[in-house]
């Protein structure tokens, strides 16, 4: 049984946070503008860890377990390169509202409206693509993942072993009516909800992992290799990235200028849940630890709080990711803004969009890495540092360019190489398992009824 290097992982932890604090207090270019009602910064923190933190860190554990101790690192950086990242993506949307006036108010898109003023049509409709389909991927996993917990607390306190797929039908549901609201401010409390949530369950699991760690037998380690480093990545990605989601945030805030604030606090959170999970999950179990660590967890009354609560952030989240690319949607297609039965059908549809991907995917682990290493690097990694170097480096005779020191350049140019290589080999690795004979799990649909018995 290995001992958890608790001194080392607080010293590391002590470097974090002076790099966070050098990242997210630099003084922000191109702001803009108050509103007086929307999110401030303690509410828009709270919106990006209720949208990111739930069913990454049930995998993280197994992530690290796949790349090996250095793991710790790649978390930890990968929480301070998306404060970043999230932080130059804001100030992007400033300085876009800043030089079009058109831009400025509530935009329903802003992130695929960045990649148009940037690099045209063609960046609009990547961006689009990328932004629409990760965050409908992140609604199929916090499906996915809170079916199966569904089917664990009903197993646990009826000793009834209804199937998962019959829980994604239960669940579908009870989320559509869910998503009618209209944007993130209309329905903040939900939220709350889900990181009151996540903090909460991610203190009583690693207090219920240490006391497995008495009774477990002796620890081993998988040898890490290419592909299950490349697994982790993504995983991991995953976890830490809900850049889709931030400029409807920033949009809706009401100092739009101080996103980077909530992007730094939102990421401080997010690394004080996941460290402790992640690194104690792969000390206590190892190799034996599965996709959803939940699912290796000792039985009891503690697992099953920790299920309630890890499923209530779910459906929060849902509602959250989903609630962009609705809107998106209804722009396109001319749905007004007020609530209108256009709006409830529209969403119920695209509810119903996501309930047929998790039925005909239900593989939570390589879902969750296919969408983590490709569009959430290319949104979280790629996007924001080449969008901040040509919003930057542009002039015209309405406004000038931003000056960028070389460091601040060079740093963004190694952000993007790294995501570039990193991403593909970890949608790579993802294909190859969810094409793997010895991992493909059938749909549900195949056999329904006998999977409903």
């Amino acid at each position: 049984m290995r001992i958890i290097p608790w001194r080392g992982v607080y010293s590391f932890g002590g470097v974090v946070l002076t790099v966070f604090s050098s990242v997210c207090f630099q003084e922000e270019q191109g702001v803009l503008g108050h509103h007086k009602h929307g999110l401030t910064v303690l509410t828009c923190a709270v919106f990006m860890v209720g949208e990111m933190a739930g069913s990454g860190v049930l995998a993280l554990p197994d992530a690290l377990e796949n790349a090996g101790w250095i793991g710790i690192v790649v978390i930890a950086l990968s929480c301070v390169v998306c404060a970043y990242t999230g932080t130059i993506l804001g100030r992007c949307w400033s300085i876009v509202q800043d030089r079009y006036p058109k831009m400025r108010g509530h935009v329903r898109y802003p992130y695929p409206a960045m990649g148009e003023i940037t690099y045209g049509k063609p960046g609009r409709l990547l961006i689009s693509i990328a932004t629409n389909s990760a965050m409908l991927g992140g609604a199929v996993v916090f499906t996915l993942l809170a079916s199966q917990n569904l089917q664990l607390v009903v197993a646990h306190l009826f000793h009834k072993d209804l199937s998962f797929c019959f829980w994604l039908l239960v669940l579908a549901g009870i989320l559509i009516p869910c998503t009618w609201p209209g944007t993130p401010k209309d329905f903040w409390p939900v939220a709350v909800g889900a990181m009151a949530a996540t903090g909460l369950a991610c203190i009583i699991l690693v207090v219920v992992m240490a006391v497995d760690s008495k009774s477990v037998p002796p620890v081993f380690h998988r040898e890490a290799d290419f592909l299950s480093f490349a697994m982790a990545f993504g995983t991991i990605t995953y976890a830490s990235c809900g850049h889709p989601a931030f400029p409807t945030f920033q949009t809706d805030m009401r100092e739009p200028a101080k996103f980077g604030r909530a992007a730094c606090l939102a990421y401080l959170i997010m690394a004080a849940m996941y460290l402790p999970v992640a690194i104690t999950g792969y000390y206590v179990y190892g190799q034996n630890v599965k996709e959803n660590v939940l699912q290796t967890v000792s039985a009891g009354t503690p697992l099953l709080i920790v299920e309630l609560l890890i499923t209530g952030h779910l459906v929060c989240s849902y509602i959250i990711v989903i609630n962009p690319v609705c809107q998106e949607v209804e722009d396109i297609i001319g749905i007004e803004r007020h609530f209108s039965v256009k709006r409830m059908l529209s969403r119920t549809v695209m509810c119903a969009l996501v309930l047929f991907v998790a039925e005909s995917v239900p593989h939570f682990g390589a879902v969750l890495s296919l969408v983590g290493g490709s569009f959430l690097t290319l949104l979280s990694f790629i996007a924001p540092p080449v969008f901040y170097l040509k919003l930057t480096s542009t002039a015209s005779d309405q406004w000038e360019a931003v000056r960028v020191p070389l460091h601040e350049k060079v740093l963004n140019v190694e952000i993007i190489l790294v995501g570039i290589v990193c991403g593909v080999a970890s949608t790579y690795s993802a294909i190859k398992v969810l094409a793997s004979p010895n991992s493909f799990t059938p749909p549900c649909y195949v056999n329904l009824t006998a999977a409903s018995g």
